[in-house]
């Protein structure tokens, strides 16, 4: 699968929900996981590989200290959040660039498995920020759409001339 790069079109649309799982879905399930770890990720969006779908994959078992392996959230919803915490952040879909990002301390995500059961996961730390991460692209943000007036200006005027070269 080919990773969209920013400022593609698609980032900026809003995921429609997945309303059957069915063998399409594994197969891009599968082929996200793949995509992911060529890129040497620790998640990805359906969104971010041209499928507007309401899913997510994640691997955080290299970077988190909870160790928490491969997980496919469909149909994710941020249900409960709590503190603030600004952290560096960074994006398959923006190579190369990271900034320090705003996001909630520990939140509690809600959804489904590939099972089609109902999944609870409350996250601090690593697993908070990658999973706020990810539903921001389902909803059709990137996370520079994050950043203050003056550092986006910046980000763009620097992103445009690095897409030229």
């Amino acid at each position: 699968m080919e990773i969209l790069i920013y400022p593609h079109e698609i980032l900026k649309c809003k995921a429609e929900p997945v309303k059957n799982i069915d063998e399409k879905i594994q197969k891009i399930i599968k082929d996200m996981i793949k995509t992911m770890y060529e890129a040497d990720g620790i998640g990805l969006a359906a969104n971010q590989v041209g499928e507007l779908i309401r899913l997510f994959v994640i691997d955080l078992r290299e970077k988190d200290e909870e160790k928490i392996g491969q997980v496919a959230l469909i149909n994710p919803v941020i249900t409960a959040c709590e503190g603030e915490i600004c952290e560096n952040e960074g994006c398959l879909s923006v190579p190369g660039y990271q900034a320090q990002i705003k996001r909630y301390e520990k939140i509690l995500v809600e959804g489904f498995n590939l099972d089609g059961n109902p999944v609870k996961i409350e996250a601090q730390g690593l697993l908070s920020r990658c999973l706020q991460h990810e539903i921001d692209h389902l909803d059709g943000f990137c996370f520079v759409d994050r950043l203050g007036p003056i550092k986006k200006a910046l980000f763009k005027k620097r992103w445009q001339k690095r897409q030229s070269e």
